[in-house]
């Protein structure tokens, strides 16, 4: 008997036929004696739908009316799965992330969870109910509504499952685990087995969207056994997060290609070569809550220098308003922008022990005439920023290159 915290995306609650589907795969674990808190995103395209509904009666809604909106999708689908419980005999519960009292800040649309309590839930529990939980929303300090972000819902199952202690969090997608890179861009893709919490961090934070960044980071700090299964297949033990890679095993240089179609670069020319210019620059950036990605700074020449930076494309228009408005303070000559960029990055524990990764990823992407603009590592990670027409064929020919389409032996 264990407790089981299951999140189920919005694909898997599409539609009331998919919803009596996820009902049927929790009875199956409820019957087994399991204790099950099931934590539910809106249906597909339901968020999408509210911010268009928003959007037409304002162009820039408040954050907090908007997150008033945006949470209704989630409440739909645990009233609708509680429903569809008690109609097969099982006694079933919703709540809201207010009414579990899932405590944020109130950074709205993009809030960050604080504290959970869960003694409700684990009254419930007790009672021999499921558990049905919103997910993606929770409440701050003066009782407002917030929202998490986009993927939300996968860090409240996490942080639900780090604040119950449960034994496992499954989280049901509509693919069947963590892959070697998206099959839509290379049929060859492997599912992995398993993956460290280092490498899906960084997999997540480099574009990969199986899962929110925010959420692996929840479960490698507070221990939560993850694991990726797909809620279209009964059988299958989709890909299992671990602590720490298998020491008995040889580990694969690399374990798996991220990428990000959404990247914009920035160049700042002619700033005074001096200290404290790139705070200068980046500074008015990141108060406005805007996301800095790879940064180069150019060899000074006759005492000025170019400042190059990415941001998320959705946030360019911002950063660049933001820095027009700071260029004469910063005495900057001008600034200049590319929204056609995008980012490709290898990721593997593997790279720590193995020397001449880098090179052979240069020579890969240069045999194939695929420029290479900024280039940013870490201990267990290259990405590389290049024209986003060339994505695509550089996704295929690294994953060749490192071997990802042969199975490990």
């Amino acid at each position: 008997m264990a407790l089981i915290v299951q999140k189920y995306g919005g694909t898997s609650v599409g539609n009331p036929e998919r919803i009596k589907n996820v009902a049927k795969r929790v009875a199956k674990f409820h019957a087994q004696g399991h204790q099950m808190v099931i934590v539910l995103s809106a249906m597909s395209g339901e968020t999408n739908r509210l911010i268009a509904l928003a959007k037409e009666i304002s162009a820039s809604p408040s954050p907090r009316e908007l997150d008033v909106v945006i949470s209704t999708g989630e409440q739909v689908t645990i009233g609708l799965l509680s429903m569809a419980l008690e109609e097969m005999g099982i006694k079933a519960r919703s709540y809201t992330g207010g009414q579990v009292r899932i405590l944020t800040d109130d950074s709205f649309t993009k809030a960050r969870i604080l504290d959970i309590d869960g003694d409700n839930i684990r009254r419930d529990l007790d009672a021999g109910a499921v558990v049905v939980v919103a997910g993606f929303q929770g409440v701050d300090e003066a009782g407002n509504i917030t929202t998490l972000g986009r993927g939300g819902s996968d860090t409240t199952g996490v942080a639900l499952a780090a604040a119950i202690k449960a034994d496992e969090c499954q989280i049901y997608t509509d693919v069947d685990g963590v892959y070697t890179t998206d099959p839509r861009v290379v049929p060859e893709a492997r599912k992995l087995d398993t993956i460290t919490f280092e490498e899906m961090l960084e997999m997540a934070s480099l574009g990969s969207k199986v899962l929110q960044i925010r959420s692996v980071e929840f479960a490698g700090k507070y221990k939560v056994k993850l694991r990726v299964l797909s809620s279209f297949q009964e059988e299958g033990e989709g890909t299992l997060i671990t602590v720490e890679e298998d020491k008995n095993m040889e580990q694969p240089i690399i374990s798996g290609i991220a990428f990000n179609r959404d990247e914009a670069k920035i160049t700042v020319l002619g700033v005074p070569d001096k200290p404290g210019i790139a705070y200068q620059i980046l500074g008015p950036v990141a108060d406005a809550n805007v996301d800095v990605d790879m940064i180069i700074q150019n060899v000074g020449h006759d005492g000025t220098t170019d400042f190059s930076f990415t941001v998320n494309r959705p946030d360019y228009d911002k950063a660049i308003k933001i820095l027009e408005g700071v260029q004469a303070h910063i005495g900057a000559r001008a600034i200049q922008g590319d929204r056609t960029m995008a980012k490709v990055s290898i990721v593997g524990v593997g790279m720590r022990s193995h020397p001449g990764v880098a090179s052979r990823m240069f020579r890969t992407l240069a045999e194939e005439g695929i420029n290479i603009q900024m280039i940013s590592t870490s201990e267990i990670k290259i990405s590389v920023a290049i024209d986003e027409k060339y994505l695509e064929l550089a996704v295929r020919v690294l994953h060749r290159a490192f071997g990802l389409d042969q199975a490990p032996n």
